[in-house]
């Protein structure tokens, strides 16, 4: 305890330059914490529209992962229905699950022939009451963090011809007006006449003529509200199918590429769409769970239960589905490195500069101190604990700072567009919630003051006392 006071004592001997170390090492506190806590709301942000959108495990075909996306409906899951009770019935798997859902993955092309435009899509169907259920995940309690999920009445459960794109495919097939999109730019009145047919694509006359010869197959004649187009694709035997689909608004995508071909539809239509009078299959089965933790755990579970039943399928995590999860933590974790790399140096330093200056001052006293019959260690100990002592005090006030800081942003209403989202978000820094990271830092600062004292404490209990009682 006697050891603590001395160090106090002398700290405060020279006050301002204690004063400068410490601003210092608080200065290095406040950056490590507020990038560390800017970097865990971006995971965690990025995390949770990952979950709700593509939920934590998906079941697959085998070979669909790979090769499925050139042909979806060859890769179809039969009696998905069966599968999902299945799991949802295993004592082991069941209670971790939030929503189990099936989905099927196809393409193919829109028109709007009142304007005789057309386009590529890609196209998802779904549960529209499982995609609401969904959109409400939230393990981390990230409020207004997180992206607003779409109105629910683009898509309902009752009406399988309703569904949502992209504010890109809105454009391009010419339905800014009559969906009233803000933003969204209206296609010119006059337009270059097109070609018959394009690489392959077929005309409008044709699709038209299509979607006349196959209404029986596909969902009718319905009375949208808003604007209908037509969706062409090839069925599971290769014939094409077209199916009447009612616009009933836009859901804008994160990139370009996706937004300009999105369509989000019923899982019924896109059934029809794809299987046309065959058997109705699902390309993927969605498992949303309660707990991020219990995915690994989750994963064996189905991965041992297809294995048992010799179910020929297959077990993906949203990191592999979605590989820009993984890029995305990377590239701020790289940061948050750099960053804290360079605050422990300007930490070393500056603490290395004031406790060399310290000795230097202290040199009779260590000689004098060392004739009283303090030995070596005792001097060195006294000067580590001296930079130690800086160390916590500054480790401390950035953290208080820290905090501050935190709250002052959090309350302020600043707003930022995260990675892989369309729109801006309330911007947090989740700070009071990461002890971790908090700890970490103050350990580790005052780690780098005690390491920093190490060579000119060394120093002073190496100087010979005849020396250091000579030194004027």
């Amino acid at each position: 305890m006697m050891v603590f006071k001395i160090a106090l004592r002398n700290i405060l001997r020279n006050r301002r330059r204690s004063a400068m170390t410490v601003a210092a090492i608080a200065v290095g506190a406040i950056a490590m914490l507020i990038f560390g806590a800017f970097t865990t709301f971006v995971i965690l942000g990025v995390r949770t529209t990952t979950v709700e959108h593509s939920g934590h495990l998906v079941v697959l075909r085998t070979g669909y992962f790979a090769f499925g996306t050139g042909n979806p409906a060859a890769y179809g899951i039969g009696d998905y229905q069966g599968v999902m009770k299945t799991i949802a019935d295993d004592p082991t798997i069941g209670p971790m699950i939030n929503v189990i859902t099936p989905s099927v993955s196809l393409f193919g092309i829109a028109g709007n022939f009142a304007v005789d435009s057309s386009r590529t899509f890609i196209g998802t169907g779904v549960v529209p009451s499982d995609r609401d259920t969904m959109r409400k995940w939230n393990e981390y309690h990230l409020g207004g963090g997180r992206r607003p999920a779409p109105h629910p009445d683009l898509l309902s459960d009752d009406d399988i011809t309703k569904g949502a794109v992209g504010v890109g495919l809105a454009r391009t097939l010419g339905l800014c007006g009559p969906l009233e999109v803000p933003g969204c730019q209206a296609m010119p009145a006059a337009r270059t006449e097109a070609s018959p047919s394009v690489q392959g694509v077929a005309p409008a006359a044709d699709l038209a003529d299509l979607a006349g010869r196959d209404k029986d197959v596909g969902a009718g004649e319905p009375g949208c509200a808003k604007a209908r187009i037509d969706l062409l694709s090839a069925t599971a035997g290769g014939a094409p199918n077209v199916v009447n689909f009612c616009v009933s608004g836009t859901d804008q995508q994160s990139a370009k590429e996706l937004d300009d071909g999105y369509v989000a539809m019923h899982l019924a239509l896109a059934q029809q769409l794809v299987y046309g009078r065959g058997e109705h299959k699902a390309t993927g089965i969605v498992l949303q769970l309660h707990r991020t933790e219990d995915m690994a755990a989750a994963r064996a579970r189905l991965e041992a239960i297809f294995k048992d039943k010799g179910l020929d399928l297959e077990v993906h995590d949203f990191t592999e589905l979605n590989p820009i999860y993984n890029q995305i933590i990377g590239f701020f974790g790289a940061i948050f490195s750099f960053i804290a790399v360079i605050m422990m140096v300007i930490v070393l330093f500056t603490v290395v500069n004031t406790m060399s200056m310290s000795v230097m001052e202290r040199i009779n006293e260590i000689g004098t101190t060392r004739a009283l019959g303090v030995r070596r260690r005792g001097i060195r100990r006294q000067f580590l604990v001296e930079g130690s002592l800086l160390g916590a005090i500054g480790a401390t006030l950035g953290v208080v700072l820290a905090l501050i800081i935190a709250t002052i942003v959090n309350r302020s209403g600043m707003t930022w567009t995260p990675p892989g989202q369309s729109g801006s978000v309330p911007l947090f820094l989740l700070l009071a919630g990461a002890p971790g990271l908090i700890v970490g830092a103050w350990v580790v600062l005052i780690v780098v003051s005690t390491i920093a004292s190490l060579m000119p404490a060394s120093r002073a209990a190496r100087m010979p006392v005849v020396d250091a009682l000579r030194h004027v």
